[in-house]
Protein backbone atom coordinates (compact mmCIF):
# COMPACT_ATOMS: atom_id res chain seq x y z
CA UNK A 1 0.00 0.00 0.00
CA UNK A 2 1.47 3.89 -1.26
CA UNK A 3 2.62 5.93 1.87
CA UNK A 4 -0.28 8.19 1.34
CA UNK A 5 -3.35 5.89 0.97
CA UNK A 6 -2.20 4.50 4.27
CA UNK A 7 -2.21 7.54 6.03
CA UNK A 8 -5.85 8.27 4.66
CA UNK A 9 -6.52 4.79 5.68
CA UNK A 10 -5.32 5.48 9.17
CA UNK A 11 -6.58 8.67 9.90
CA UNK A 12 -10.11 7.60 8.81
CA UNK A 13 -9.83 5.48 11.60
CA UNK A 14 -8.43 7.35 13.78
CA UNK A 15 -11.46 9.99 13.14
CA UNK A 16 -14.09 6.80 13.52
CA UNK A 17 -12.02 5.94 16.93
CA UNK A 18 -12.13 9.53 18.41
CA UNK A 19 -16.15 9.46 17.44
CA UNK A 20 -16.74 6.19 19.44
CA UNK A 21 -14.58 7.89 22.00
CA UNK A 22 -16.81 10.74 22.59
CA UNK A 23 -19.81 8.73 22.61
CA UNK A 24 -18.55 6.41 25.06
CA UNK A 25 -17.08 8.89 27.60
CA UNK A 26 -20.59 10.70 27.15
CA UNK A 27 -21.26 14.59 27.25
CA UNK A 28 -18.88 15.62 29.87
CA UNK A 29 -16.43 15.69 27.01
CA UNK A 30 -17.67 18.37 24.86
CA UNK A 31 -19.07 20.68 28.14
CA UNK A 32 -16.95 22.64 30.11
CA UNK A 33 -13.99 20.74 31.07
CA UNK A 34 -12.56 19.90 34.54
CA UNK A 35 -8.88 19.66 35.23
CA UNK A 36 -9.02 15.60 34.42
CA UNK A 37 -11.28 16.19 31.49
CA UNK A 38 -8.95 18.27 30.50
CA UNK A 39 -5.90 16.00 30.26
CA UNK A 40 -7.86 13.34 28.92
CA UNK A 41 -8.78 15.26 26.04
CA UNK A 42 -5.63 16.67 24.96
CA UNK A 43 -3.97 12.83 25.96
CA UNK A 44 -6.39 11.13 23.59
CA UNK A 45 -6.00 13.88 20.77
CA UNK A 46 -2.52 13.51 20.87
CA UNK A 47 -2.43 9.70 20.81
CA UNK A 48 -4.92 9.74 17.45
CA UNK A 49 -2.62 12.78 15.59
CA UNK A 50 -0.17 10.27 15.72
CA UNK A 51 -1.33 6.92 14.70
CA UNK A 52 -1.62 8.30 11.00
CA UNK A 53 1.64 9.40 10.68
CA UNK A 54 3.87 6.61 12.40
CA UNK A 55 6.01 5.16 10.23
CA UNK A 56 7.05 2.07 12.15
CA UNK A 57 5.04 -1.50 11.85
CA UNK A 58 3.95 -1.47 15.02
CA UNK A 59 1.59 2.03 14.27
CA UNK A 60 -1.59 0.03 15.60
CA UNK A 61 -0.24 -0.20 19.05
CA UNK A 62 -1.25 3.78 19.24
CA UNK A 63 -4.87 2.16 18.75
CA UNK A 64 -3.70 0.16 21.96
CA UNK A 65 -2.76 3.24 23.86
CA UNK A 66 -5.72 4.74 23.17
CA UNK A 67 -8.33 1.62 24.39
CA UNK A 68 -6.17 1.68 27.82
CA UNK A 69 -6.63 5.37 28.59
CA UNK A 70 -10.08 5.32 27.72
CA UNK A 71 -10.91 2.39 29.64
CA UNK A 72 -8.66 4.26 32.59
CA UNK A 73 -10.38 7.48 32.00
CA UNK A 74 -14.18 5.15 32.25
CA UNK A 75 -13.29 3.49 35.25
CA UNK A 76 -12.34 6.80 37.08
CA UNK A 77 -15.74 8.66 35.92
CA UNK A 78 -17.64 5.78 37.11
CA UNK A 79 -15.51 5.98 40.98
CA UNK A 80 -16.13 9.85 40.68
CA UNK A 81 -19.95 9.19 40.26
CA UNK A 82 -19.67 6.67 43.37
CA UNK A 83 -17.12 8.78 45.80
CA UNK A 84 -16.94 12.64 46.16
CA UNK A 85 -13.32 12.04 48.02
CA UNK A 86 -12.24 10.51 44.50
CA UNK A 87 -14.16 13.85 42.95
CA UNK A 88 -12.43 16.16 44.84
CA UNK A 89 -9.47 14.64 44.38
CA UNK A 90 -10.12 14.31 40.49
CA UNK A 91 -11.33 17.55 39.87
CA UNK A 92 -10.71 19.63 42.77
CA UNK A 93 -13.18 21.60 44.92
CA UNK A 94 -14.84 24.87 44.14
CA UNK A 95 -14.03 28.04 45.63
CA UNK A 96 -15.56 31.06 46.84
CA UNK A 97 -14.10 33.96 45.99
CA UNK A 98 -16.80 36.63 46.97
CA UNK A 99 -19.08 36.43 50.41
CA UNK A 100 -21.60 39.05 51.50
CA UNK A 101 -20.10 42.05 49.62
CA UNK A 102 -16.42 40.73 50.30
CA UNK A 103 -13.75 39.55 48.29
CA UNK A 104 -11.76 36.74 49.74
CA UNK A 105 -8.08 37.58 48.98
CA UNK A 106 -6.86 34.11 49.82
CA UNK A 107 -9.17 32.53 47.92
CA UNK A 108 -8.32 34.21 44.80
CA UNK A 109 -4.11 33.93 45.37
CA UNK A 110 -5.01 30.60 45.96
CA UNK A 111 -6.34 29.94 42.54
CA UNK A 112 -3.88 32.58 40.92
CA UNK A 113 -6.78 34.78 39.84
CA UNK A 114 -5.97 38.42 39.43
CA UNK A 115 -9.30 41.18 40.53
CA UNK A 116 -9.01 42.15 36.58
CA UNK A 117 -10.01 38.71 36.15
CA UNK A 118 -12.72 38.55 38.84
CA UNK A 119 -13.91 41.79 37.49
CA UNK A 120 -14.59 40.77 33.77
CA UNK A 121 -16.02 37.69 34.55
CA UNK A 122 -19.00 39.76 36.74
CA UNK A 123 -19.30 42.05 34.07
CA UNK A 124 -19.89 39.52 31.87
CA UNK A 125 -22.84 38.20 34.07
CA UNK A 126 -24.10 41.76 33.93
CA UNK A 127 -22.65 42.71 37.76
CA UNK A 128 -20.77 45.66 38.17
CA UNK A 129 -20.58 46.45 41.45
CA UNK A 130 -19.20 43.60 43.97
CA UNK A 131 -21.40 44.76 46.73
CA UNK A 132 -24.40 43.85 44.81
CA UNK A 133 -22.55 40.12 44.99
CA UNK A 134 -24.09 37.55 47.47
CA UNK A 135 -21.41 34.93 46.79
CA UNK A 136 -19.54 34.50 43.77
CA UNK A 137 -18.31 30.51 43.58
CA UNK A 138 -15.33 29.22 40.94
CA UNK A 139 -16.64 25.61 39.96
CA UNK A 140 -14.01 23.00 39.05
CA UNK A 141 -14.67 23.81 35.67
CA UNK A 142 -13.27 27.56 36.47
CA UNK A 143 -16.71 29.26 35.18
CA UNK A 144 -16.91 31.47 38.41
CA UNK A 145 -21.39 31.95 39.26
CA UNK A 146 -23.01 34.58 40.85
CA UNK A 147 -25.87 35.20 43.14
CA UNK A 148 -27.04 38.98 43.58
CA UNK A 149 -28.39 40.21 47.40
CA UNK A 150 -31.77 39.66 47.96
CA UNK A 151 -32.92 43.29 46.96
CA UNK A 152 -30.76 43.28 43.66
CA UNK A 153 -32.73 39.96 42.29
CA UNK A 154 -35.68 40.29 39.78
CA UNK A 155 -39.26 39.98 41.21
CA UNK A 156 -40.69 36.57 40.80
CA UNK A 157 -44.51 35.72 40.64
CA UNK A 158 -43.75 33.89 43.95
CA UNK A 159 -42.63 37.10 45.31
CA UNK A 160 -45.73 39.02 44.45
CA UNK A 161 -47.51 35.86 45.82
CA UNK A 162 -49.33 35.13 41.96
CA UNK A 163 -49.84 32.17 40.88
CA UNK A 164 -47.92 30.98 38.29
CA UNK A 165 -49.41 28.29 35.51
CA UNK A 166 -47.39 25.07 34.40
CA UNK A 167 -45.77 26.46 30.81
CA UNK A 168 -45.81 24.57 27.61
CA UNK A 169 -43.40 24.93 24.48
CA UNK A 170 -44.81 26.94 21.26
CA UNK A 171 -45.67 23.39 18.98
CA UNK A 172 -45.37 23.69 15.33
CA UNK A 173 -48.55 22.78 13.53
CA UNK A 174 -47.76 23.66 9.82
CA UNK A 175 -44.33 22.54 7.92
CA UNK A 176 -43.51 22.72 4.69
CA UNK A 177 -47.29 23.18 3.93
CA UNK A 178 -48.12 20.36 5.58
CA UNK A 179 -50.89 20.19 8.54
CA UNK A 180 -48.72 18.40 11.46
CA UNK A 181 -51.84 16.65 13.38
CA UNK A 182 -50.08 14.52 16.08
CA UNK A 183 -49.08 18.33 17.03
CA UNK A 184 -52.60 19.61 16.22
CA UNK A 185 -54.31 16.88 18.57
CA UNK A 186 -51.28 17.31 21.28
CA UNK A 187 -52.26 21.12 21.52
CA UNK A 188 -56.13 20.63 21.11
CA UNK A 189 -56.32 22.27 17.87
CA UNK A 190 -59.17 21.38 15.32
CA UNK A 191 -58.58 22.01 12.01
CA UNK A 192 -61.88 24.14 11.74
CA UNK A 193 -60.02 26.85 14.13
CA UNK A 194 -56.81 26.58 11.82
CA UNK A 195 -59.01 26.95 8.40
CA UNK A 196 -60.34 30.20 10.06
CA UNK A 197 -57.61 31.44 11.22
CA UNK A 198 -56.02 31.04 7.83
CA UNK A 199 -59.36 31.89 6.37
CA UNK A 200 -58.52 35.62 8.44
CA UNK A 201 -55.68 36.26 6.65
CA UNK A 202 -56.59 35.04 2.90
CA UNK A 203 -54.04 31.71 3.36
CA UNK A 204 -54.43 27.88 3.18
CA UNK A 205 -52.31 25.44 4.30
CA UNK A 206 -50.42 24.98 1.25
CA UNK A 207 -49.28 29.13 1.03
CA UNK A 208 -47.47 28.54 4.87
CA UNK A 209 -44.06 27.56 5.18
CA UNK A 210 -43.88 26.99 8.58
CA UNK A 211 -46.55 27.83 11.41
CA UNK A 212 -46.42 27.32 15.41
CA UNK A 213 -48.84 27.87 18.33
CA UNK A 214 -48.05 29.16 21.93
CA UNK A 215 -49.86 28.34 24.73
CA UNK A 216 -51.94 31.13 24.78
CA UNK A 217 -53.02 29.94 21.52
CA UNK A 218 -51.86 32.58 19.43
CA UNK A 219 -50.86 31.34 15.90
CA UNK A 220 -47.19 32.10 14.06
CA UNK A 221 -47.54 31.82 10.15
CA UNK A 222 -44.15 32.37 7.95
CA UNK A 223 -45.17 32.20 4.58
CA UNK A 224 -43.55 30.96 1.37
CA UNK A 225 -41.71 33.73 -0.06
CA UNK A 226 -43.22 33.55 -3.60
CA UNK A 227 -46.52 33.30 -1.81
CA UNK A 228 -45.54 36.64 0.01
CA UNK A 229 -44.09 38.41 -3.18
CA UNK A 230 -47.33 37.22 -4.56
CA UNK A 231 -49.24 39.01 -2.14
CA UNK A 232 -47.39 42.42 -1.97
CA UNK A 233 -48.34 42.42 -5.61
CA UNK A 234 -51.95 42.22 -5.50
CA UNK A 235 -51.81 44.16 -2.26
CA UNK A 236 -50.25 46.91 -4.64
CA UNK A 237 -52.95 46.42 -7.78
CA UNK A 238 -55.77 46.97 -5.05
CA UNK A 239 -54.39 50.09 -3.83
CA UNK A 240 -54.49 51.42 -7.38
CA UNK A 241 -57.86 50.95 -7.66
CA UNK A 242 -59.06 52.07 -4.78
CA UNK A 243 -56.65 55.66 -5.63
CA UNK A 244 -58.40 55.68 -8.76
CA UNK A 245 -62.09 54.80 -7.57
CA UNK A 246 -61.48 58.18 -5.29
CA UNK A 247 -60.46 60.08 -7.73
CA UNK A 248 -63.37 59.22 -10.32
CA UNK A 249 -65.82 59.99 -7.09
CA UNK A 250 -64.08 63.32 -6.45
CA UNK A 251 -64.55 64.29 -10.28
CA UNK A 252 -68.12 63.26 -10.30
CA UNK A 253 -68.18 65.64 -7.27
CA UNK A 254 -66.84 68.36 -8.97
CA UNK A 255 -68.45 67.94 -12.29
CA UNK A 256 -72.07 67.82 -10.05
CA UNK A 257 -70.86 71.33 -8.32
CA UNK A 258 -69.42 73.10 -11.61
CA UNK A 259 -71.36 75.69 -12.70
CA UNK A 260 -69.34 76.42 -15.72
CA UNK A 261 -70.40 74.36 -18.90
CA UNK A 262 -66.70 73.71 -20.41
CA UNK A 263 -65.57 72.95 -16.78
CA UNK A 264 -68.30 70.33 -16.12
CA UNK A 265 -67.98 68.95 -19.28
CA UNK A 266 -63.58 68.35 -18.72
CA UNK A 267 -64.56 66.80 -15.29
CA UNK A 268 -67.71 64.42 -16.39
CA UNK A 269 -64.56 63.27 -19.46
CA UNK A 270 -62.07 62.56 -17.12
CA UNK A 271 -64.11 60.94 -14.93
CA UNK A 272 -65.29 58.75 -17.94
CA UNK A 273 -61.64 57.95 -18.96
CA UNK A 274 -60.91 57.16 -15.42
CA UNK A 275 -64.14 54.56 -15.09
CA UNK A 276 -62.43 52.89 -18.34
CA UNK A 277 -59.21 52.28 -17.01
CA UNK A 278 -60.60 51.03 -14.03
CA UNK A 279 -62.49 48.61 -15.74
CA UNK A 280 -59.31 47.38 -17.77
CA UNK A 281 -57.46 46.83 -14.74
CA UNK A 282 -59.80 44.64 -13.06
CA UNK A 283 -59.60 41.32 -15.22
CA UNK A 284 -55.77 42.13 -14.46
CA UNK A 285 -56.32 42.11 -10.63
CA UNK A 286 -59.14 39.13 -10.50
CA UNK A 287 -55.91 36.61 -11.96
CA UNK A 288 -53.61 37.65 -10.05
CA UNK A 289 -56.12 36.82 -6.82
Amino acid sequence: MQDWSEVVTRTLMAVAVLFLIAKILGKRQVSQLSVFEYITGITIGNLAATIPMERESTWYLGFIALAVWVLTTFVIEILQIKSKKIRDFTDGKTTTLIKDGKILEDNMRKERLTIDELMEQLRSKNVFKVSDVEFAIMETSGAINVLLTKDKQAVTLKDLNMLQLPEKEPTAIIMDGQVMKQQMAYMGITQQWLDAKLKEKSLTVKDVFFAQVDPQGELYIDQYSDNVQLSKVEDSNQAVLTLLQQCTTELQKLATNSSEQQRKQLYELCSHNLKEAIQEMQPVNSSNS
